[in-house]
């Protein structure tokens, strides 16, 4: 608790900040900064699992048939829960569970970066990740903290050779949205290079948290594809009517397309933003990142940037991707106190001001 307490203070200030400049957004526009948190978009759907079950469907306009198994079902679970042992409603228990969870997720990033690179570059790799520019869907009732905390700390225990706790983690983090096989596909990497190098070991333990990593994504997908009538493909079938799908990122390279033509200014700076993503990815491999911390970055940027479906939601997406802060974090760590913490309250401040600006917008992140 000594070494993580430093990396837990920061990101619970950058993330008050955050909460603190919505609040006074929303008593200016006169709105709800709760509502905004807790009560919109996909919050709304985590909602719907809990009331009426995945028995709840709504038309759009263009006659799709919108489903709530689209929605993974660790969030609402733990919002039943706590639901039913508190007097919080469904929508308040949301935003309870990602506050704890968040937390959670702040300390297991910086347990991973400390064992890799240092207690340093594990502070900055917190307050980077608190401060990312879609840092306020961390404090909304979305299950992206709850994801992190499980996906970091399933990481770390694959790092530490922890087989069982790895595999537990990341099936529960299959179990809260479609890219928890990225973490899968990490334990199963770290788990065959641990059997390549050291035959003198039990073997059955790393092979143990391999078999169980995948079973919470594929237990769930599974039982979606029975309940529609298409055991292997269902699932892929109810994301399509939500307009989502894995094109190659064909749709979202059409998109920047259209847009540097239309307003050029925007256009270039998303391309710009887009060409960062795969350069800090080459720079955690030529620092020599984990291969399973490769492995999960990789899959989560691929699975971000190569699916169709709302464009405005790829930042959000790309959010569990943390591995590619750790250049930046490694930076700083080495770089003047003063110079690193100005960049981080410089971060927090936009990040602040532009997660409030993004809530009061009329898309979903």
């Amino acid at each position: 608790m000594r070494a993580v307490a430093p990396a837990l203070l920061a990101y619970a200030a950058i993330r008050a900040l955050g909460l603190l400049v919505l609040a006074g957004w929303a008593h200016l526009a006169d709105r709800s900064a709760r509502q905004l948190l807790s009560q919109r978009w996909d919050s709304l759907w985590y909602v719907r699992v809990v009331e009426h079950g995945y028995d709840f469907t709504l038309t759009a306009p263009d006659g799709r048939v919108l489903s709530n198994m689209a929605f993974f079902p660790l969030l609402p679970w733990l919002e039943e829960g706590v639901s039913t042992l508190t007097p919080l409603g469904p929508a308040d228990a949301g935003l309870a569970v990602s506050a704890v969870a968040s937390l959670a997720a702040a300390w297991g990033v910086f347990q991973v970066v400390e064992l890799v690179y240092g207690r340093r570059a594990g502070l900055f790799a917190v307050a980077l990740y608190a401060a990312l520019p879609v840092g306020v869907v961390q404090s909304m009732a979305y299950s992206e903290s709850l994801f992190v905390a499980l996906a970091a700390w399933a990481l770390y225990a694959t790092l530490r050779g922890h087989w069982i706790a790895a595999g537990l983690l990341a099936s529960l983090a299959g179990l809260t949205r479609p890219v928890g096989l990225a973490v899968a596909a990490a334990v199963w990497v770290g788990a065959l290079l641990a059997l390549r190098a050291d035959k003198t070991r039990p073997r059955w333990r790393p092979v143990l948290g391999a078999l169980l990593a995948p079973l919470g994504a594929a237990g769930y997908v599974l039982w979606v594809g029975v309940r529609t009538g298409s055991p292997f493909f269902g699932y892929l079938d109810v994301q399509g009517a939500w307009g989502n799908g894995f094109d190659g990122g064909l749709a979202f390279a059409r998109f920047i397309g259209d847009l540097v033509v239309s307003t050029p200014a925007a256009g270039l700076a998303l391309a710009a933003g887009v060409l960062v993503v795969p350069w800090l990815y080459w720079r955690g491999v030529r620092q020599g990142q984990p291969a399973p911390l490769l492995t999960y970055c990789g899959i989560v940027v691929a699975l971000a940037l190569c699916s169709s479906g709302y464009f405005g939601s790829k930042p959000r997406l790309l959010m569990p991707a943390f591995p590619l802060l750790l250049p930046i974090a490694l930076a700083l760590a080495r770089a003047k106190a003063r110079l690193a913490w100005t960049v981080i309250a410089v971060a927090a401040v936009g990040a602040a001001v532009y997660g409030a600006f993004w809530l009061h917008g009329s898309g979903p992140p």
